[in-house]
């Protein structure tokens, strides 16, 4: 049921001006329209550009938009609905269940300015819950819906090695598969409307007990005075080894947490992940505990610090 990966070329992309266009570029140019440029949206909306497709962009700071069309081309619309109005897909990345309905309903919203038969991907990190709200208001309409949130962080977007869950129908993923690969290293439908925000949910639990554990090794190899940096180095080669390590532990040991997702993009994460087991009867202790650390960390003032930064919990400064 789901898209394997396709192999392509690797891209030499360090910073946005290098964003350079995707295996996917030899594909018809598509009429497309992006809503959202933030540190996501910004540069996979750019891989569409630089693939060929006709992108016009919408961003709630209107300079913003402007800005992205000035480095990429395509068009910046005032509203949702009137980026939508001509697109055949319309993506969008904002911030939460609050921010997507925003962007999606009234009579500005992007479902307002959609034709029958366009298609609407979501890659915000939401709730199953407005995925399946979404999808059921666009089928209305005659419009599809993948919910599509994303995995990679920014560098990902920016190197267009994303990875994508999908929730939707066959049909409708079929035609937004190919589009997507302009940013993403896989592509893959995991099941009905709202799989795609599960599997996010799934994937953010990895991460916190993967990144409390990688917390207490640090710290407790450096209290036993041990050079953590060569230790690091040795058990990345055997069973412990992981992408937070390979990643995020040097820096840990540094303690420099300036590197991508943010703790309170974390905790608002966590915060769909804790309800919806609330829902399902899930049990999720470990979660919830990290969540409380994370909720320490911004006690600290550690709201824009990256979600390695547990370890200064333990640190005590």
């Amino acid at each position: 049921m789901g898209g394997a990966p396709r192999k392509h070329q690797p891209t030499e992309n360090k910073e946005m001006s290098s964003i350079n266009a995707r295996p996917y570029e030899s594909q018809s140019a598509t009429e497309v329209a992006f809503l959202g440029l933030g540190v996501m949206g910004y540069p996979m909306a750019a891989h569409l550009a630089k693939a060929g497709h006709k992108v016009t962009v919408y961003n709630r700071t209107f300079a913003k938009a402007e800005a992205w069309v000035k480095e990429f081309g395509g068009t910046a619309a005032r509203t949702p609905k009137e980026a939508a109005q001509n697109a055949r897909v319309v993506f969008s990345c904002v911030g939460n269940d609050d921010d997507l309905r925003s962007v999606m309903l009234g009579e500005n919203g992007a479902l307002a300015g959609m034709a029958a038969g366009a298609l609407l991907v979501d890659h915000t990190t939401a709730s199953a819950e407005v995925a399946r709200e979404l999808y059921g208001l666009a089928n209305k309409k005659g419009v599809g819906f993948v919910d599509a949130p994303v995995s990679g962080g920014q560098a990902g977007a920016v190197n267009g090695k994303l990875t994508v869950m999908c929730g939707g129908e066959q049909a409708h993923f079929d035609v937004i598969q190919p589009l997507a690969y302009n940013f993403a290293q896989a592509v893959t439908l995991l099941g009905e409307p709202g799989a795609g925000q599960l599997a996010k949910m799934v994937n953010q639990i990895c991460i916190a007990g993967l990144v409390q554990g990688l917390s207490e090794a640090i710290a407790f190899g450096q209290a036993a005075k041990l050079d953590m940096k060569q230790v690091l180095d040795v058990i990345s080669k055997g069973a412990a080894q992981s992408w937070q390590m390979e990643n995020r532990g040097a820096t840990m040991v540094d303690d420099k947490f300036d590197f991508g997702f943010a703790v309170d993009w974390m905790r608002k994460d966590l915060g769909l992940v804790l309800s919806e087991a609330r829902r399902n009867g899930a049990r999720v202790p470990v979660t919830a505990l990290v969540d409380q650390f994370y909720a320490d960390v911004q006690q600290m003032g550690g709201n824009r610090w990256d979600t390695s930064s547990l370890i200064k919990r333990l640190r005590g400064k």
